[in-house]
């Protein structure tokens, strides 16, 4: 997205904290080229980043499955925040969750329910820890050709009902059924064909409320659905606390709306170029485009400041 005021200041003309201790970053849109691969100049500045004693987590919306874009660039790093604050996992063990913070099926289908009331011809998807499946007239994941098709209803059934579905089949598919009954669900996720996607997401925090958590990410009108109270940031400044780190010490870079809470949290936050105009409003800072290596550019600095303060 074109920012609405013009091309973003460079970074070196926004605020850099004096001591940071983690730098806190989304991936796509923002530390992703467009073509969803990390550049050689971003490798660089995340290892330099870990070798000045800066902490780097990857904070996103991707499922843990879709973390092997970055997961053979991780070097003291390794722990990312995925599914919007759903799921930590450890890519030094190949992607293995370390924290669930679920959505509960009862509330996803009350979710369900409401926004087929508010927006009628919303579809939706069900992200499990085990995989992703979707409606049949959800916008199919190429990704995942081993998804189950049916009703978000159904899909979202609670443990007897699929203890139930799997009498009668073999063993094999019948585990699978009740591994997907009893799987937690890390996000909901509902489609429009028709609303735009800032309209779709006013229309679903109103018919919702307090019940969930909802956001995007996506340039179409695809809304992402928590449980309450689960962000990047509420997650972030739970592992953050884990480790003695303030918020005053995070560094953040977003560019969509799911970045928000992130970037007002942390201490210090980069908009990118191309974000969203809410996240250029909000952030404290502004950087150049995911394309030009924006987030990059910032840590460059911070860890020449770090060098020259003798840290």
């Amino acid at each position: 997205m074109t920012p609405p005021n013009g091309p973003a200041p460079a970074p070196d003309d926004s605020p850099l904290p004096a001591r940071p201790r983690l730098i806190a970053t989304d991936l796509d849109g923002t530390l992703l080229h467009d073509e969803k691969y990390v550049s050689d100049r971003t490798i660089a500045a995340l290892a330099a980043a870990e070798q000045a004693g800066i902490e780097v987590f990857f904070v996103t919306g991707r499922p843990a499955r879709w973390m092997d874009v970055v997961s053979e660039h991780v070097h003291g790093h390794g722990m990312a925040i995925c599914a919007n604050g759903a799921a930590v996992v450890d890519l030094h063990a190949g992607g293995k969750l370390l924290q669930v913070r679920p959505l509960e099926r009862d509330t996803a289908l009350a979710v369900v329910q409401a926004l087929r009331d508010a927006a009628p011809g919303t579809t939706f998807a069900v992200e499990l820890t085990t995989g992703i499946h979707y409606e049949p007239a959800y916008p199919p994941f190429h990704q995942d050709p081993g998804a189950t098709v049916a009703t978000a209803e159904k899909l979202l059934q609670v443990q007897v009902q699929g203890q139930e579905q799997v009498q009668g089949q073999g063993q094999e598919q019948g585990q699978q059924a009740e591994d997907e009954s009893t799987a937690p669900v890390v996000k909901l996720l509902a489609h429009h064909p028709d609303l735009t996607p800032d309209g779709f997401l006013t229309v679903a925090r109103t018919a919702v409320g307090d019940r969930a958590t909802i956001t995007r990410s996506s340039p179409s009108a695809l809304l992402e659905v928590s449980g309450p109270g689960v962000s990047k940031a509420s997650t972030l400044a739970l592992c953050c606390a884990q480790r003695g780190i303030s918020s005053d010490e995070v560094v953040a870079f977003g560019d969509m709306p799911n970045d928000l809470e992130m970037l007002t949290w942390a201490g210090t936050s980069y908009a990118m170029a191309n974000a969203h105009p809410d996240v250029l409003a909000a952030a404290s800072g502004r950087t150049v485009t995911n394309n030009e290596d924006g987030v990059a550019i910032v840590i460059e600095q911070l860890v020449a400041r770090r060098r020259a303060d003798g840290h």
